[in-house]
């Protein structure tokens, strides 16, 4: 009987293990927050699930694209990338002399992207994941408010050549994820879903008013303006738009 007990709880700690655990990915444990700089209506939930650890890296890419032909650069129909999709390849399997290995893939579109993550049996998170996942520091999951934390985010907004690094460059955040900010922006699979005009989904006001006097800027001013940004960039994108400093991650939902 002890035995058999024994390893009951034994095929349970294992389970637990692999629940947590899974391929490179971190489990991230579902809550709800206010995007942007939104109201307390306006309160988003988000559901358990995994995301990858770190960016999809170019050699990662490679392997899929000798898998999967039709979308080397020489195949790839206009319709799913545009001209720039693979611009830092010399050619169809081999990156140009100076690009790095383990560098986050960019100038992918967002149908390759979301291909690749099929093809790992994954998907795309949702900007609503990103944003929950992205939101954490070291310490915390939301760290929002904290001046360091935001102050980061939009010294890395300064910097133009910061994709070409290897991946883990930056910090392991609260969830035991790596590089949300400091390498490059990501695409999520409702990219699409939030328009900055002047309003969104958040209920934003005065949104104009946030590129001015930033010496005058506070914790909140600066989250909000970080967020502004991602947001208004990924309002700025098409899906066939392969971009130098845009790559992206995947995610898994918890069945």
């Amino acid at each position: 009987m002890f035995s058999k007990f024994l390893t009951v709880v034994v095929i349970i700690f294992l389970s637990l293990i692999s629940y947590g655990q899974k391929e490179g990915m971190a489990l991230i444990k579902g809550g709800q927050y206010i995007p942007l700089y939104g109201t307390d209506s306006n309160i988003v939930k988000v559901q358990d699930f995994y995301i990858d650890q770190y960016p999809v890296t170019n050699a990662e890419y490679v392997k899929f694209l000798e898998d999967n032909p039709k979308w080397r650069k020489s195949n790839v129909i206009a319709l799913y990338a545009d001209g720039n999709y693979l611009r830092h390849f010399k050619d169809d399997l081999n990156l140009k002399d100076g690009e790095l290995e383990n560098a986050p893939m960019t100038n992918v579109s967002y149908f390759a992207a979301k291909k690749y993550c099929e093809c790992q049996g994954k998907r795309l998170p949702t900007l609503d994941e990103w944003e929950y996942v992205g939101m954490a520091d070291e310490k915390d999951a939301d760290a929002r408010t904290k001046d360091e934390y935001n102050k980061f985010i939009l010294s890395w907004y300064e910097k133009p050549n910061s994709y070409n690094q290897e991946i883990g460059s930056t910090f392991e955040n609260y969830w035991g994820v790596y590089d949300m900010h400091g390498l490059v922006w990501e695409w999520t699979q409702d990219f699409n879903s939030v328009l900055i005009s002047g309003e969104s989904r958040s209920d934003v006001d005065g949104g104009n008013d946030l590129f001015c006097g930033g010496a005058a800027l506070g914790s909140s001013d600066l989250m909000n303006y970080a967020a502004f940004m991602r947001y208004a960039f990924r309002g700025s994108v098409k899906a066939n738009y392969s971009i130098r400093n845009l790559g992206f991650r995947c995610a898994k939902s918890i069945n």
